[in-house]
């Protein structure tokens, strides 16, 4: 009987042992697969992010297409405006000088320093200028005509070239904004020109000459 016991236990040993290596496997087992699962959901997870990062590329590969195409066509229109702008220009140059070539100088005023104009180097319109546009201004009313006025602006020889050019200008200016303020005259109506010291009316040596080569002409053409 003793003999019966002791040959049981090593069976029921066996036995326990066996059934742990069978658990042991089938934990194994089981842990490797959902090792596997994960790598392959991982795998899909990482497919399908490369899949979106490629549609993603295509989508804003296809935006800046479409952006450079909408450069180009906004530079393509703009070069279009400019040059039609540049041509309405030159059209309209060539007609403001056709008109005024088949105008006549009807009246003029000289705007110079004996007449209270201009003193050297200033550019605002003293009031004696002033008398003498409204003088011009009430002739014109009583023959009324439809005028171009032309407003020259001239200086001595002193100074640079391009000063005297911008104080010619600046003295013009001050004539066309009076008659613009003063009396509504239109300003497509007038026409302002600096010559600054090319068109001398007196020689620079005196100061008498220099006196009236600071000038500013007024002409009315019709």
């Amino acid at each position: 009987m003793l003999r019966k016991m002791f040959v049981a236990i090593p069976i029921a040993v066996l036995a326990i042992g066996g059934s742990t290596a069978c658990a042991s496997k089938k934990f194994v087992r089981t842990s490797v697969g959902d090792v596997n699962d994960k790598v392959d959901s991982l795998g899909r997870s990482v497919e399908e992010t490369q899949e979106r990062t490629r549609k993603n590329e295509g989508r804003i590969s296809e935006v800046d297409q479409k952006a450079d195409a909408a450069h180009q066509a906004a530079r393509q229109a703009n070069d279009a405006a400019s040059a039609a702008n540049a041509a309405a220009t030159a059209v309209g140059g060539k007609f403001d000088e056709m008109d005024k070539a088949n105008r006549r100088l009807v009246y003029e005023v000289v705007l110079n320093e004996d007449s209270g104009n201009f003193k050297f180097g200033k550019t605002a319109l003293p009031d004696e200028a002033k008398q003498k546009i409204d003088e011009m201004v009430a002739q014109l009313k009583q023959d009324p005509k439809n005028v171009w006025i032309e407003i020259e602006g001239h200086t001595d020889n002193v100074g640079a070239k391009t000063i005297n050019e911008k104080i010619g200008l600046e003295r013009a200016a001050a004539v066309q904004r009076y008659l613009y303020e003063q009396y509504q005259i239109p300003l497509h109506k007038m026409n302002v020109i600096s010559y600054g010291a090319d068109k001398p009316v007196a020689p620079n040596k005196t100061k008498a000459g220099r006196a009236q080569n600071r000038r500013v002409v007024v002409k009315v053409l019709a």
